[in-house]
């Protein structure tokens, strides 16, 4: 979690471009996601240096032995204008072609540009994003999270940033293959994607090779991914989303994760032209989808695909990414997809209609219910993850109530002690795996006939089927308790007799 000396220094950086004649927020933020990127090409051109020098590979992956100038570790050093010369007129370029002009990198960064008017607030930017620790994955997450949470708009299509441990827990969850098609409908800056990405490299790794740095993060050199690498580089990840912004951060996230030519593109998913420009990923293309889809506000019905409101007529877009999803997936595909809590009870015919076509058409796995506070301090809403397989027939479906994740459920969102998600994790893969005795419904994690879930108006919320453990509790005779209280009178007599002795 963001301390409160980072968010000072975010504060900080953020009034200093204010100051400087940069006042609108994307561009604020865009300017410091391009600096904190240049810093975190360096950073990971020295982790593979590193690596290199164990494998034997060539030691240079963004920068070649001409381009040492363009590292941040090198010109962060220079001073006043040679800075930004060198930034505007070398770095900015460099960014630019990184990809490739045909690459789906190069689409989206082919406008970076660099829009700092002045020496000092470069020079100022520089120092403050050098303090920034970036090599965290999950600080770098909230510190981008808490730079969006400045924005008027943050939120408003109800989009927040998943956090790290529940995109593992998802992954873990569908155990994408290296060889299947991984996509998100509505990908943000790629987190789904970057988190199938480090799952494939953290499983396809020589243990020989696997690297522990001094914060005590490991490297993984995804040695083992060799021989899928093209499919890695052009037709494992594909995402959508409808922020030109949030496109842009994927592009720059996934290429420090060894991902150069994702198939990201700019995409409302649940509008009619989704089929029409994006045939083979809107329907039968995925056999891996992973979604925190936006939850909040309607859509017009005209703008939405029919295919969609044929299964669900609603303008709920959390009903109508389910049914998206479903469409997208192939036969035999698979989805973890967070949904809120309403899609689990509600009990409006689009809701209805949405459960039981994902039950009766196809087999529903899991329902993983989530705490409220998980999504804090940017969202209150309460949760739940569908695992869901398309096609094939649901006899039972997994339920289990996550009561917490390892971090507080307060804004404050510090460690704990309490963490479910590896017990929500092992009991899914026996439950898969058809290990166990799953009866109990006293217990965590339980099963739920399909005939049950029909006769319950397929409410699929865990507390509708969860038996409480009622426990005999033994109270003394009357008479005990009587005596009791006479006892304790007679005390309480003698001390006011006592109390009154002393006044007088």
């Amino acid at each position: 979690m963001i301390t409160n000396q980072l968010k000072n220094d975010i504060d900080s950086l953020w009034l200093e471009f204010h100051t400087g004649g940069i006042t609108n927020p994307l561009t604020v933020i865009e300017q410091i996601s391009f600096l904190m990127f240049a810093r975190l090409l360096d950073i990971e051109e020295t982790r593979f240096e590193k690596l290199a020098g164990r494998t034997g590979k060539a030691p240079h992956k963004y920068f070649s032995p001409d381009q040492q100038s363009l590292r941040w570790k090198n010109w962060s050093e220079y001073g006043g204008e040679e800075m930004l010369r060198h930034v505007r007129d070398l770095v900015f370029p460099h960014l630019r072609d990184l990809g490739g002009k045909d690459t789906t990198f190069g689409e989206y960064m082919k406008d970076a540009t660099c829009l700092i008017p002045k020496a000092s607030l470069l020079n100022s930017a520089v120092i403050k994003i050098g303090l920034l620790p970036l090599g965290n994955s999950d600080m770098k997450g909230d510190l981008y999270e808490y730079m969006l949470s400045k924005l008027s708009t943050a939120g408003i299509n109800g989009q927040f940033r998943t956090p790290r441990h529940i995109i593992r827990l998802m992954v873990e969850l569908l155990d994408p293959k290296p060889n299947e098609v991984v996509g998100d409908p509505a990908c943000g800056t790629a987190g789904f994607l970057v988190g199938t990405m480090e799952y494939l490299r953290q499983k396809y790794s020589s243990p020989e090779l696997v690297e522990t740095f001094e914060d005590g993060s490991k490297g993984y050199p995804g040695d083992l991914l060799e021989p899928y690498r093209e499919h890695i580089q052009n037709g494992l990840f594909h995402g959508f989303d409808f922020d030109v912004t949030m496109l842009r951060i994927a592009a720059m996230n996934l290429m420090l994760h060894g991902v150069e030519n994702p198939d990201i593109h700019y995409q409302d998913t649940l509008s009619k032209n989704f089929p029409e420009r994006f045939g083979k990923q809107a329907e039968d293309g995925f056999d891996v989808i992973l979604a925190n889809p936006p939850f909040k506000g309607t859509l017009d019905e005209e703008s939405v695909h029919p295919s969609l409101l044929r299964k669900v007529k609603t303008k709920k877009t959390e009903l109508l990414f389910v049914a998206l999803i479903l469409r997208m997936l192939k036969n035999g595909g698979r989805s973890a997809t967070i949904i809120p809590d309403g899609v689990l009870f509600g009990s409006s015919k689009a809701h209805v209609a949405l459960r039981q076509h994902l039950i009766d058409e196809n087999q529903l796995e899991a329902v993983i219910s989530l705490p409220s506070g998980v999504f804090k301090p940017y969202a209150g809403v309460s949760t739940a993850i569908l695992v869901f397989t398309k096609g094939g027939r649901t006899d039972e479906v997994l339920l289990y109530g996550v009561k917490a994740d390892g971090l507080s459920l307060d804004d404050r969102r510090q460690p704990v002690t309490g963490n479910d998600l590896p017990d929500a994790l092992a009991q899914f893969q026996k439950w898969r795996a058809r290990k166990g005795d799953f009866s109990n419904r006293t217990a965590k994690a339980f099963a739920v006939s399909v005939a049950d879930i029909r006769a319950n108006k397929y409410d699929l919320s865990p507390s509708r089927y969860k038996e409480s453990v009622q426990e005999d509790v033994k109270f003394d005779p009357p008479s005990v308790i009587l005596a009791r209280m006479k006892k304790l009178e007679s005390e309480i007599e003698a001390d006011m007799t006592e109390l009154e002795g002393l006044l007088s």
